[in-house]
């Protein structure tokens, strides 16, 4: 028996994202070993934050490196920091902003997201640049005055063209001495990231430790100027401030730590080839199948360069919703949780699934559609 078995609750099959509401990811054995081996020990955290920070920053390509408390406080510490510094004074003030400290964050209008409240619960305000139909160079410019404390981008491929490109973003940001953040949390793949944002100019790039990285759930990360990355620690726990809150543990320092070496060892050539390969066994699947078709989707939901298997059912022809189908799925044995696409499909999304998980996934919705039909 399970702790999840002992405790009455039901395991879930996901094949819909690394969706923080399911638990992120499954932490490969290195990881878990890794954070085991942590919890033996007392240790100074400032230390091992400061030395597990330098051989991230080693692995990633950067200056420097620091694992916070998940990426929504890498966004809270990565604010705080450009508008404190080292001065240990305004530290003490935040999140109440007075007449002498940097109050506002530039971004493009088109790139909110609902996860931004991270940043303004800082203190600052947000002004934003352009429009559904894009952002000119001349807007970022015109929009920075002396009450900016950073320009933060929320990273989409699928959004980028709207936006100003990194690299006249960063040479913009620079001439007026503004940090230029880009919040990554989900673009991984590809493994480049880890170290493309700040070589095309970016202060800093933070990353979801939980996600494609598939380290702890709790962990983030951030990479890149070594001067921020300082402030961001002069802010962060186990410091009595904005960031204490935000505590990591020496079991997540060094689970993201292994996580990272996990990563970038990967062959990311192969783990995208096995997404093709999930595509193609489902249309094999259903080829016979009158009333579902299969077609290959991509990029995934957060713009990542990687497919997802997209089923389409004919509700006419099938006598059955896909909302119902969805229903059966989760109310089923083992619970499955894929996500809606339209008002008839489905995605299944192969970046979270366990070895048998797409045959298993295949097969349920086989007999769903298929005992709906002889009814």
């Amino acid at each position: 028996m399970n702790i999840y078995e002992r405790l009455g609750i039901r395991t879930v099959i996901n094949g819909n994202a690394t969706l923080t509401r399911l638990g992120g990811s499954i932490m490969p054995s290195q990881v878990v070993a890794a954070m085991v081996d942590a919890s033996k020990h007392f240790v100074d955290i400032i230390e091992l934050q400061k030395r597990v920070g330098e051989e991230i920053a080693k692995l990633t390509h950067n200056e420097a490196a620091y694992v916070s408390c998940g990426a929504a406080a890498a966004l809270t510490l990565s604010t705080a920091a450009c508008i404190t510094g080292l001065d240990a004074t305004k530290r003490e003030k935040l999140p109440h902003l007075d007449t002498s400290m940097k109050s506002e964050v530039i971004v493009h209008r088109h790139g909110r997201v609902g996860y931004d409240f991270a940043v303004r619960q800082v203190g600052v305000t947000f002004v934003e640049i352009g429009n559904e139909n894009g952002t000119t160079p001349d807007e970022l410019e015109n929009a920075i005055t002396e009450k900016t404390a950073a320009i933060f981008y929320f990273a989409n491929p699928s959004r980028e063209h709207l936006w100003v490109p990194y690299e006249e973003a960063s040479a913009i940001a620079k001439q007026h001495n503004v940090p230029l953040i880009v919040d990554a949390a989900a673009q991984l793949p590809p493994p480049e990231n880890l170290w493309r944002f700040t070589q095309r100019g970016a202060d800093l790039a933070l990353f979801s430790g939980g996600k494609g990285l598939c380290g702890p759930q709790s962990s983030g990360l951030i990479v890149g100027k070594e001067s921020l990355i300082e402030a961001i620690a002069f802010n962060g726990p186990p410091h009595p401030f904005i960031g204490r809150g935000m505590k990591v543990g020496k079991e997540e320092m060094v689970g993201l730590l292994a996580a990272v070496e996990w990563y970038v060892n990967q062959d990311h050539v192969e783990l995208q080839q096995s997404y093709e390969d999930q595509v193609t066994y489902y249309d094999e699947v259903f080829a016979d199948i009158q009333g579902v078709t299969v077609h290959r989707s991509f990029p995934s939901e957060a713009g990542q360069p990687m497919p997802r298997t997209e089923i389409r059912f004919d509700e006419e022809h099938l006598g059955i919703t896909r909302n119902e189908i969805l229903q059966q799925l989760a109310a089923g044995e083992p619970s499955i949780d894929i996500a809606g696409a339209g008002a008839n499909g489905v995605l299944i999304n192969g970046q979270t699934l366990m070895p048998g998980e797409v045959e298993i996934i295949a097969q349920r919705l086989k007999e769903i559609v298929l005992s709906q039909r002889k009814r």
